[in-house]
């Protein structure tokens, strides 16, 4: 039953390999799988544990991935909790840490979420109503310009998948 799980676990993690380059491949773990760092985890944990108690459960999980995923549906929520009824720090350890998830690439699934016209640069607007839906507030001009100062390593202005990875490794 757990590999079934884990195959549906997988599934939702496909990447669209026509858009990627081998330059831009994740890297990997020492089964294959996408590198997942401990910091990594207790980061993605504490953004995803709303009550602060060590916890998330399903409604705290659609409640952090429907800042970015407007149309995830509960079936696919439950879907990534597994058989778990709460995820915790510990039990995303286990998952992640060893995983052997080959064909997925985490940067560029969260590009897709500031790119969604798959335009292959981040809007100014769209840049601005992530950070608005993340309880940063309206974001000023001043201050957008510096946070794509800060993310476009090639210097062009905008900020694209390549600059994205950069600012994220």
């Amino acid at each position: 039953m757990e590999t079934v799980t884990r195959k549906k676990q997988n599934s939702l993690l496909h990447l669209d390999q026509k858009n990627t380059s081998t330059t831009d491949l994740p890297l990997k773990n020492k089964l294959g799988g996408v590198l997942v760092t401990s910091e990594q985890i207790h980061t993605a944990f504490q953004f995803l544990d709303i009550e602060k108690n060590g916890r998330v459960t399903l409604e705290n999980l659609r409640s952090r991935l429907g800042i970015f995923y407007d149309n995830m549906s509960l079936k696919d929520v439950r879907l990534l909790l597994g058989e778990e009824s709460v995820l915790t720090e510990e039990y995303l350890h286990t998952l992640l840490l060893s995983n052997e998830v080959k064909n997925f690439d985490p940067i560029a699934e969260a590009f897709k979420v500031y790119d969604p016209e798959e335009s292959g640069y981040i809007s100014r607007e769209m840049l601005r109503f992530v950070f608005e839906r993340l309880g940063f507030g309206t974001l000023a001009e001043g201050d957008l310009d510096m946070l794509i100062s800060y993310a476009d390593a090639d210097r062009d202005g905008r900020i694209n998948i390549a600059d994205f990875r950069a600012m994220l490794r």
